[in-house]
């Protein structure tokens, strides 16, 4: 197929998938993106949340991809409704350590089936099939408790990652309903490599916002930024809430800020959560 071929696909697969895409969109730049998130919030159609924005790294249109033309090899995504009964029976943290150690000992399992029959598949080299589940899992150090905490990195998703600039274009999102807890469920957001389905977002948020006045602000394809009306106020709390961050995102620690004591000084002393998974 040629370049123009493909560009016309692309174009057809996003115009189906925004047919079906359950938000309102409202465009406005990066810089004004917090201002106009307020601005909707108080505006009686809905809860905003902002999605990113047309940047190289096609952070709105990786949002569409549960709701374009799938095709037969591929289930139609979960209603709303399914994914918030699934949330009411979460147990955040504690059922997604549960849910990972179970899609590991799945995989392992199969992999264990396809080595006994093809004892020469490469991924022998790669994975050790026998002592995998039994392997003590990484956990980051404690660390120092630094001098200084991390600047917050504030509505990220409205910004260019690398430049800092704010982006040229960003869409808000409007959410048919008044518990912005459930904004993870209309996006049916989550679920690929280590990020979490949606009803584990659902848990974690409904639990943050009971503790700490939490609320969802930002949600690009990979990244969610959460402010808070109220900071952990001793250390001990502070690091009790990392250790409850890594478990929803390894990656704001083993990509980010390297310990947990890092983590939870920048936890005392910002307003902004920042989540982000590759």
């Amino acid at each position: 197929m040629t370049p123009d071929g493909i560009g016309r696909r692309v174009n057809e697969y996003r115009q189906k998938a925004l047919e079906h895409f359950p938000l309102k969109l409202i465009e406005t730049t990066g810089d004004e993106a917090l201002a106009k998130w307020h601005e909707l919030k108080s505006s009686g159609q809905g809860l905003p949340v902002v999605l990113g924005g047309d940047d190289e790294n096609h952070a709105f249109d990786n949002l569409l991809t549960p709701f374009g033309p799938n095709g037969p090899d591929f289930p139609a995504p979960p209603s709303v409704e399914e994914i918030l009964d699934k949330a009411a029976d979460v147990r955040f943290p504690g059922d997604i350590i549960k849910r990972r150690k179970a899609d590991t000992e799945a995989i392992l399992k199969s992999l264990k089936v396809n080595l006994a029959e093809d004892p020469n598949l490469p991924l022998l080299d790669i994975f050790d099939a026998n002592s995998a589940v039994e392997r003590k899992p990484y956990a980051p150090p404690l660390g120092e408790w630094p001098a200084s905490p991390e600047p917050s990195m504030g509505l990220s998703v409205a910004y260019d990652i690398v430049t800092g600039k704010p982006l040229r274009k960003i869409y808000i999102g409007l959410v048919p309903t008044d518990d912005w807890t459930t904004i993870p469920a209309y996006l049916c957001w989550g679920g690929w490599n280590d990020c979490p389905a949606a009803e584990y977002h659902v848990a974690a948020m409904r639990a943050w916002r009971d503790r700490y006045g939490a609320e969802l602000i930002g949600m690009s394809s990979d990244t969610i930024n959460l402010r808070v009306a109220t900071k952990p106020k001793t250390r001990e709390e502070a690091l009790a809430l990392a250790r409850d961050q890594y478990i929803y995102c390894n990656d704001v620690i083993d990509q980010g800020v390297l310990t947990y004591s890092a983590l939870a000084a920048d936890l005392m002393a910002n307003d902004w959560w920042y989540f982000w998974w590759d």
